[in-house]
């Protein structure tokens, strides 16, 4: 009886061959140095860490996304990193201990015991900014920019921003008394606009009808931003939590619109995804044709209590594969490499070092190989004419 083939992957890993690669690099390149352009540093975390680490915060979401294992120095539990962002905030808190806004960005592999939907991947290579050390409009205007310019430079077209604020939901419960039980039950049929579902949960509690239309209000506030004029009114007697979040909503679209006239806003108020964790206002990105969002984001306040310094963050992570996927690719010329014969020749190895040094691809020739420049795949090759080797092309 054979074994498993060798060559197969575990389900949601994936390996990419020369041109992908190329291209991932390629972006990967142009997203650092657009976020070095904006201020923003990057950072290296480590693959693995304690637990208890990894899971703070943030991290508490990814206790069942997090593969765990022993460390067989000390018996400590660690796991692999599913999500990078709680590291980033343990650098800020912890080994940076900066007074002024941070500005941190990353771009790495992580590694989920789940994939994310039908087909997905369980190792996305996540690419993020955070801004650490400032609440306000401003850090979250800028964070949201930082995204649509990360989607325009992957060749994201069509872009959509989602807009929701989780102090909406949440002041609706405190308003109502409602506990904890129905505050998730409530959550969980808010995300799938289970109206029916809404209506008989609440129709079981001791509410007044005003209170229970706030509820039900909720997955039809959705659209434009006259939405959030309808929300005002709909819901004003929840009290001036509620009115500040839509303040602060209208204010941040209003900032976005002036800096990036073409971008696409909406408003989703029954849009809470990251509730546990998410301090105020959350964003998704979307594009026609494709369901799932393509980079999400949102404001985290206090995530650094538990490394020593609760400091205000916002910001925004998407798996750079999945944006080049969606993504058109880039219209630059592809310039052909150029194939060395396998000669020992001083002026050749010149020749091939200045070529190389001036950005070309220049393959050498080994003795014996199998296969000429074309079968390499070289559009040109070296020829040595009158004591010169020139570039002439490949017939």
């Amino acid at each position: 009886m054979k074994g498993p083939a060798r060559w197969l992957l575990p389900e949601g890993i994936e390996e990419s061959l020369p041109a992908e690669a190329a291209r991932i690099e390629q972006l990967r390149r142009a997203l650092l140095d657009l976020y070095r352009s904006w201020g923003y540093e990057l950072v290296m975390t480590p693959l693995i860490e304690y637990l208890d680490s990894l899971l703070t915060g943030t991290g508490s979401e990814l206790d069942l996304e997090t593969f765990k294992l022993t460390d067989q120095l000390n018996g400590r539990l660690m796991g692999v990193r599913a999500d990078i962002t709680p590291q980033v905030a343990r650098i800020d808190a912890h080994r940076l201990r900066r007074d002024v806004p941070v500005r941190l960005c990353y771009l790495a592999r992580v590694l989920r015991t789940r994939p994310q939907g039908p087909g997905g991947t369980r190792s996305p290579l996540q690419v993020g900014a955070e801004l650490y050390g400032h609440s306000g409009v401003d850090s979250d205007v800028e964070i949201i920019r930082l995204m649509l310019a990360t989607l325009e430079t992957c060749g994201v077209e069509r872009v959509h921003v989602d807009l929701g604020h989780l102090d909406i939901f949440r002041q609706l419960i405190v308003a109502t008394g409602l506990g904890a039980a129905d505050e998730a039950e409530l959550f969980d049929m808010l995300q799938r606009k289970a109206v029916p579902e809404i209506e008989a949960l609440l129709a079981e509690r001791n509410l007044s009808e005003e209170q229970r239309a706030w509820f039900l209000a909720l997955p039809e506030l959705n659209g434009d931003v006259e939405i959030l004029d309808a929300a005002r009114e709909r819901l004003a007697p929840a009290g001036g939590e509620v009115g500040a979040a839509l303040d602060y909503l209208a204010e941040t679209a209003a900032a976005i619109r002036r800096a990036t006239p073409a971008a696409e806003l909406r408003f989703d108020l029954a849009e809470l995804r990251g509730y546990r964790y998410h301090s105020g206002i959350v964003y998704a990105a979307y594009v026609p044709g494709r369901g799932a969002e393509i980079a999400r984001g949102g404001r985290y306040d206090g995530i650094g209590a538990v490394f020593g310094r609760a400091r205000p963050a916002t910001g925004f992570s998407a798996d750079l594969e999945s944006l080049m996927l969606v993504g058109r690719e880039a219209g630059t010329v592809a310039v052909p490499a150029i194939f060395a014969p396998a000669a020992n020749d001083a002026e050749l190895d010149r020749r091939v070092a200045e070529l190389r040094a001036q950005g070309r691809v220049v393959m050498r020739g080994l003795r014996g190989q199998t296969g000429d420049a074309q079968a390499m795949g070289c559009g040109e090759q070296l020829v040595l004419r009158d004591g010169q080797w020139i570039i002439t092309e490949v017939n």
